[in-house]
């Protein structure tokens, strides 16, 4: 027997719910924890909703759509330099009785392109990394959620969750983005992973608490798993190809997924409350999960038979999430509270 079916096996003997394995770790001292504030440009004192960053690992910048100020914000992570692109629209809206400004809130690196979405007028818009300078823009049958390019197709892939559906864009031309449909679901997606080598899109049905596998070629699900989140559904997700795992976000807690083996869950263990998207240090088979209303930042390792173990825990801001990580393992985290981002390396 391998070490990842015992895994698998030890799980399903815990318990027919799913009650997955957590490995116990001492979390790493804190207080050796550097965390620095960097205010974004245009931010008020109410603060600035942030979603979606996006690190550019070929020329080190993290991307910072940076909601109803109607600019994206470049983060030099060499040198701490902001470099601000204006001329996103923003838009009131009504959401859960009250109103609020939107704009920008999205991103996903391409091929010498950014791409934006934007939730005021429904729109992903390219970034050209060399001249920083907004392009070409492609309105959207509804509002773009998460975005993801696919390398091997040339296409940004958009969640939107309003129509429960993932529209496709053609961006062999960044210049000309045009449509290439859309994926209906049975739900509202929300995060995603690609794994391009194998040709396949995951993302989560947040209100049907499931995790989806959707082929690139022919546009269908061909897988449909139980992360076991709850009510509250599942939000982001990571995939590291190297060991075969998908890693899913709970509202509170972190589940490894066995792609190799139809996706049963082998592990989960606890991230404080509040957790959105989540980040992957693939060369070190690390996840980053910054939780909002824990007001924490989580560093997980996954081992080659899918166990989680706790690395270390670093106190953030409340509110503070959607980390991104770097080469060099430093987080930059959303900080839409307080109109800033968190720079955050937590001790080994």
């Amino acid at each position: 027997m391998t070490i990842r079916s015992l895994a698998l096996l030890l799980v399903v003997l815990a318990s027919a719910s799913c009650t997955s394995v957590v490995n116990s770790a001492t979390t790493r001292d804190a207080s050796a924890a550097s965390v620095r504030r960097m205010a974004l440009p245009g931010a008020s004192a109410a603060g600035v909703s942030l979603d979606y960053l996006a690190y550019d690992h070929a020329h080190r910048r993290v991307w910072i759509p940076a909601g109803e100020t109607g600019t994206v914000v470049a983060l030099d992570t060499a040198d701490a330099h902001l470099e601000v692109i204006p001329g996103f629209p923003t838009a009131e809206v009504e959401r859960n009785g009250a109103n609020r400004r939107v704009g920008p809130s999205s991103a996903t690196v391409g091929d010498g392109t950014v791409y934006v979405g934007n939730r005021a007028n429904s729109a992903v818009c390219a970034i050209d990394v060399d001249s920083m300078r907004l392009g070409a823009c492609l309105t959207l049958a509804s509002m773009p959620d998460g975005l993801a390019y696919i390398a091997s197709t040339k296409e940004v892939w958009a969640t939107t969750p309003r129509h429960h559906s993932i529209t496709i864009l053609d961006a062999a031309n960044p210049h000309h983005l045009t449509s290439k449909g859309e994926i209906h679901l049975d739900g509202a997606p929300e995060g995603y992973a690609v794994d391009d080598v194998r040709g396949v899109f995951y993302t989560n049905l947040e209100d049907k608490n499931r995790t989806l596998g959707i082929a690139l070629g022919s546009r269908q699900v061909t897988s449909t798993w139980l992360p076991g989140c709850g009510e509250a559904g599942p939000r982001g997700l990571v995939l590291d190809p190297a060991l075969d795992l998908l890693v899913v976000a709970c509202t509170d807690h972190l589940v490894a997924l066995d792609v190799a083996h139809d996706g049963a869950v082998v592990s989960s263990m606890p991230a404080g409350d509040g957790i959105d998207n989540i980040d992957l240090l693939a060369s070190r088979h690390e996840v980053y999960a910054a939780a909002a209303r824990a007001a924490t930042l989580t560093v997980a390792r996954l081992d080659p038979s899918g166990q989680l173990t706790l690395l270390g825990r670093t106190a953030t801001a409340v509110g503070a999430r959607n980390a991104v990580v770097t080469e060099s393992g430093v987080a930059y985290v959303a900080d839409g509270p307080a109109g800033a981002i968190l720079v955050v390396t937590v001790p080994r």
